[in-house]
């Protein structure tokens, strides 16, 4: 049995910048309204052609440079994402090819915002059981390709990104991955779905008409469970550690509204320079956000060893999860 580590993070986002100002143009809002309400001030969103594959891949390149080893040393890939480039194959077989990690197996995982910390909770265990040495996790998602441009209510709170980890076994004297809780609450799921395009709703004229392809959420619902389905994941995961919110070096929280952040660290009683926020640069990338969050504080030296690390998400579903760890790199 080993523990398993992030051995290399890194992330990517498309050049395309989209500001609240840009979306004034075309539908009824502004700017201060976007920000008061959601924190964020813009988003990247792919040029024509540009899909999840796309955005993984060039932040798997990044990992890869990073921890100065080839695609082929990868055993298997575990792609989070809730926009696949399609159905099948999947969207971590195209990965596979586009990065020549010929030696790797893979598959796809669809947790919504929480796919992350579910995709890095399973590679985890192939580490640790001893299956696998190398294991890619990626959190990757176009939500721009599946928001209705003409619902203001959506479509400016999602932007386009990929991060990307890879999960190692542990060396002498490193923690790595110390615990994680998962759950899901399936009633939830009417408030946050797109119901066209699967088996119950298959692509038809009328689906289309209807709007079926596009993201549909209640956003009051969806806040109010989202506060206190962080929070609860987070408590918890530290409980059972006997582990107090004081000792957390860094929370990494999903960036869904900077409101239902604050509102995570406040009853946490972590001050800002401890939690991860970015939503006002990315907006919310789905499955992408905690890694894009671990890659930013990585890269800017804020990261150190030891540092105990502590990630929540909630998203549709509703899924939730929270994962702790003793960072490594």
């Amino acid at each position: 049995m080993y523990n398993a580590k992030i051995s290399a993070i890194a992330h990517h986002v498309p050049e395309k910048i989209v500001t609240n100002f840009d979306l004034e143009k075309h539908l009824d809002t502004s700017d201060e309204w976007i920000r008061t309400r959601t924190g964020i001030v813009q988003r990247h969103v792919v040029s024509p052609g540009e899909a999840t594959s796309d955005l993984a891949a060039a932040a798997t390149a990044k990992l890869l440079e990073q921890r100065g080893i080839e695609a082929a040393e990868i055993e298997c890939i575990i792609v989070a994402t809730v926009t696949p480039d399609m159905f099948f194959p999947s969207t971590a077989c195209v990965l596979q090819d586009k990065t020549a990690a010929r030696n790797a197996w893979g598959f796809d995982l669809s947790g919504a915002c929480a796919g992350f910390v579910y995709a890095l909770a399973t590679a985890s265990q192939f580490v640790h059981s001893g299956a696998h040495r190398r294991v890619l996790v990626v959190g990757a998602d176009v939500m721009t390709s599946i928001l209705n441009p003409a619902d203001r209510d959506t479509c400016v709170l999602f932007g386009d990104g990929a991060g990307a980890a890879l999960v190692e076994p542990a060396g002498a004297g490193e923690t790595g991955i110390i615990d994680f809780l998962l759950r899901c609450d399936g009633s939830g799921g009417r408030f946050l779905y797109m119901p066209g395009g699967g088996s119950l709703h298959p692509a038809t004229a009328e689906t289309v008409g209807k709007n079926m392809h596009f993201v549909h959420q209640d956003g009051r619902s969806v806040f109010k469970a989202a506060v206190q389905g962080i929070v609860d994941v987070s408590t918890e995961i530290l409980d059972r550690n006997r582990l107090s919110a004081s000792e957390i070096k860094l929370y990494v929280p999903h960036q869904a509204n900077l409101r239902i952040v604050d509102a995570a660290a406040e009853r946490l009683g972590l001050g800002p320079e401890r939690v991860v926020r970015n939503i006002d640069r990315y907006a919310n990338t789905t499955a992408a956000t905690i890694p894009i969050g671990l890659s930013e504080f990585y890269r800017d030296g804020k990261l150190r060893q030891g540092d105990l690390v502590l990630m929540a998400s909630f998203g549709a579903g509703f899924t939730s999860g929270s994962l702790l760890l003793r960072w490594c790199l």
